[in-house]
């Protein structure tokens, strides 16, 4: 029997990377959006994958999906958002980021609590580096997913006891839709490539393996561990 993993934002960027390294390793993946626009096209791409759009803001959304499950083996929370343009410095702009990548991680993990007891499963959350360095362009989103390593380690002892893992992936610069803006930009591009110790920007697919590793059974007696999978930006 195949194991079950959800993927929250798993039909975009590092989510739909780590969505396609799941299913290349055999899991039964279901990867969630936050639009049918999304999910339908990402699904003309890969029709193998299933996607279904999820809004990670929306409790009634979250309890339809994990009702509709009769197993669950993984989840990955992987739906965010980062807001540019001075968004992140206005109460709007903050409260809509901490909403989707904190509080929606939260929501997920609690809403799947009782399928992950019953399959002694794991949690997979993403932090970032961005948990460990301010930023003065995002505070929104650095004070999101510091709250997602806290929450990670907190709950990895809450529910020891379940026989649930918790952990975390913190990737570093990785190239997808949501960075593209600074990959493009050849001054600040050469800034973050001169400062990794890889000196190149990350894929996708680079968080894929990590991920996996962190759901297999290598990494039975591993919980409330954030993993980097920055190339060694974090490090410098």
């Amino acid at each position: 029997m195949k194991k079950t993993v959800l993927i929250t934002g798993g039909t975009s960027g590092i989510g739909l990377g780590i969505s396609l390294g799941f299913q290349a390793a055999g899991y039964q993946v279901i990867a969630t959006g936050v639009s049918a626009g999304e999910t339908e096209a990402t699904g003309n791409l890969y029709p193998d994958l299933d996607c279904r759009v999820l809004d990670v803001t929306s409790q009634e959304q979250i309890t339809t999906t994990l009702n509709d499950l009769q197993h669950l083996d993984v989840l990955i929370n992987c739906a965010g958002v980062i807001l540019r343009d001075n968004q992140e410095h206005t109460a709007e702009g903050f409260e809509k980021a901490i909403n989707v990548n904190l509080h929606g991680t939260m929501r997920m993990c609690y809403a799947a609590k009782q399928l992950l007891t019953a399959s002694q499963g794991c949690i997979i959350n993403t932090a970032s580096m961005l948990s460990f360095f301010g930023s003065g362009y995002v505070p929104a989103y650095s004070a999101s997913k510091g709250g997602v390593v806290q929450f990670t380690k907190s709950l990895a002892i809450a529910w020891a006891e379940d026989q649930i893992r918790v952990n975390a992936i913190a990737p570093g610069w990785i190239k997808t839709a949501l960075t593209t803006p600074l990959y493009e930009d050849q001054d600040r591009s050469k800034e973050i490539t001169n400062r990794t110790p890889l000196k190149r920007w990350g894929l996708p697919e680079d968080v894929a393996g990590p991920t996996l590793f962190l759901a297999s059974d290598q990494a039975k007696f591993v919980t409330g561990v954030i993993l980097p999978v920055d190339g060694g930006y974090s490090i410098m």
